[in-house]
This record gives structure tokens, sequence and C-alpha cells, in this order.
């Protein structure tokens, strides 16, 4: 009995002991840092969402609620369930945007750390996030692609200031569809900062321990180290893969497409353009394909192989603010080094159209952190 009561207390004390230092570390990162946004108490919290009626959305990291300020305007609150466990997520979220601001990154209004509860307090986003409007759902209202391509362009000014327009370099690590949100007049918005890594602006190649990001948005040189260091090409590669969607208005992955050559859908419209094949866009314009073709081709320089062959983000903003008679094709994307693409011989129509392709539930978009690629290992 002696013995049991001494394993037990050993595990009750290494467990406040791991705790107690997750705590500090979020305590003297916060003291130490001169931020910006107002530090709440847990109470405040409670009562600025009505003791968290309305829930907006939920994901590995907790759930977000809507809440009102005192002084009126509409605002998110996410209460964070799942942090890693030195309170690192939560560091990086304050620590990114709790210092900038800028009309196409979600502002950080106030945060709360008490005990073991945290939460970000951040502006309300009345369109919610823009996978609801690429993706075809039932119910959802399409947006034109002159207002798609206004958004693709706010998105790109938005990671170009991440990346050269701050003091620190900062890597987002996770651009995607649901990390977009807009706001009422559908300007849009980067968020979720949990997994972004700050870096002297200066440095080229950044140390990563593991792969973060998620499955379909990942850049190739997180899995595979022959190809060059990780940096912030990692991001461009990330919205290369978010701008095909976009001008697509679907996955990029579908396995239940008709021919082989859609199941990854970027390597499909690469064969189009090179072939000079008509691409059929449902009730689109000439200016509407015109500015579709253009955000094809950019994307397609975006999620090239290799770092070295894409664009900066501020050369990406070039790119989508010019003519389209300018781009030139890039090389035909890869998944991985020394990959031979083969030809569907069943695609040998001079028209084809996506229109019909419809969004896989089998695509994959599970978020990878440090910690859970280290586990999988």
């Amino acid at each position: 009995m002696f013995g049991v009561a001494l394993l037990l207390g050993l595990l009750i004390y290494k467990w406040r002991r791991r705790h107690l230092s997750m705590y500090e570390n979020i305590e003297n990162f916060l003291l130490d840092s001169n931020l910006n946004p107002i530090r709440y108490e847990y109470k405040e919290i409670k009562r600025m969402t009505g003791g968290f009626k309305v829930k907006l959305g939920q994901g590995g990291f907790g759930s977000v609620y809507k809440g009102k300020l005192r002084s009126g305007p509409d605002i998110a609150i996410k209460m964070l369930s799942n942090s890693n466990a030195n309170g690192q997520d939560f560091i990086n979220e304050v620590a990114t945007i709790g210092r900038i601001h800028h009309v196409n990154v979600v502002r950080l209004v106030g945060y709360c750390v008490e005990g073991k509860k945290r939460a970000l307090v951040y502006e309300y986003m009345p369109n919610g996030s823009l996978d609801k409007y690429i993706f075809s759902k039932e119910g959802s209202v399409p947006l034109s692609y002159e207002k798609i391509y206004e958004i693709s362009l706010g998105v790109a000014r938005g990671i170009a200031y991440l990346h050269q327009g701050c003091d620190m370099q900062i890597l987002h690590f996770d651009i995607k569809p649901h990390n977009i949100l807009l706001d009422d007049n559908f300007i849009p918005k980067v968020s979720d900062f949990g997994l972004a890594k700050l870096y002297p602006v200066n440095d080229s190649i950044v140390t990563l321990t593991a792969a973060r990001g998620t499955l379909g948005y990942m850049a190739p040189e997180l899995f595979y180290k022959n190809i060059g260091g990780v940096s912030y090409k990692a991001d461009v590669y990330s919205f290369g893969m978010l701008l095909m969607e976009m001008a697509s208005r679907r996955k990029n992955s579908n396995p239940k497409a008709e021919h082989s050559s859609q199941v990854y859908f970027p390597f499909w419209i690469y064969d189009q353009y090179v072939e000079e094949k008509d691409i059929e866009m449902e009730d689109a314009s000439e200016e509407e394909k015109t500015l579709a073709k253009k955000m094809f081709i950019v994307a397609l320089w975006c999620i090239q192989l290799k770092p070295s062959d894409r664009p900066s983000m501020n050369k990406v903003v070039e790119m989508l603010e010019g003519e389209v008679e300018s781009l030139e094709m890039p090389a035909k994307p890869s998944f991985y080094p020394n990959e031979t693409i083969g030809h569907d011989d069943g695609m040998n129509s001079d028209q084809t159209s996506w229109s019909d392709s419809t969004c896989s539930d089998m695509y994959i978009g599970e978020t990878i952190t440090n910690n859970s690629l280290e586990n999988a290992a």
C-alpha cells in the first residue's frame, strides 16, 4: 500500500510540474512581449459569449464561439482545448498576429490565459471561410470569377506581407481554404496561425524538426529533403494549391474522376493549356475565362516541385495583377523527384469540361503538426 501511495504521489507531482511549467512558459512570454491585443479574464470571455451559446465551428484545436464586445462589435472567440504540452500553439498565434495589422490578415483583438483556460479573441468574419464558396455544397451561393480573382489577390497580398512586410518573417505553414476568412464585403483574411513560425527576414532556409500543415497543401520539401530546404516557398506552394482550387471551384484531388488524368487536377489543367485545348466553363464570359487562365498559370508556377523554381509571393501578386499574355507556362508539376507523368489515352477531345467533376469525400485534408508526424513515425 505504501508503494502504491508513493507511486501515485510521484505521478501527481510530475503532472503538476508539467502543467505549471506550461503556464510559466505562457506567462513569461506574455510578460516579455510588447503586444497590442487586450488581455481578458475568463469571466469576461464567458460574458461576451453569453455563456458560449452560439457555436461557429469546431476543430482539433477546440471550439469557436460568437461573442460581442461591450463597445458593440461582434467577435469570434477560439477556445483552445487541445494545446500541446508547453502551450506553444497558443504562443505561436499570439506572437504572430498579436503584433501585426494588415487588411488581409485577421486581427487579434485579445486573448485569455487563466489556469488551464486559454482563448483567442478575433474580429468576427460574417461570411465565414472560403471553402463554403469554392466547393459545391447544397445551398451555397457561388461567387463570380471576378470576385474569386479579387479574393485570390487579397490572399496573395496578405501572405506576401507575412513574408516580407514585418520585422520578422512569418511562415504560416497551413494555407488552405478553411483558413481564409471573409468579412462582410468578402475581403479575405488569412487566419489560424497555430502552426506558424517566426524567423529573421534574412533567413532563407529554416529548420523544422518535422513536417507541418495539411495534406494536399503541404510543400514537397517538407517530405523530400533532396529537392531544397524549407523556406517561405512552402507557403507559396500551399497558396498555389489553394489558387488552383479557387480557379476550378473544385478540390485538386478527385479519385472519382472519369479519366485517370483528371484524378489530380493540376496535371489535367496543365495538359489542356499546353495542348491548346479549350476548357469549357459553365456560364463564363471571355473575360472570366481569361481571369481563370491567369489564376491557373500562376498556380502552376507556385506548385513547382523545387522551391527554387517557385516565385516569391511579391512576384505572385505582380503576376496576378499583370496581363495573362505576359505569363509563360512553367514546367509540368510533379508529386516527387524523378516522377514521370503518364497521359490518359482516353483524353482526345478538343473540348473538355470540369463542370461534371465533383468534390470527393475521399480527399485528404488532415492537419499535420510536429507531434502528430513524430508519433506517426
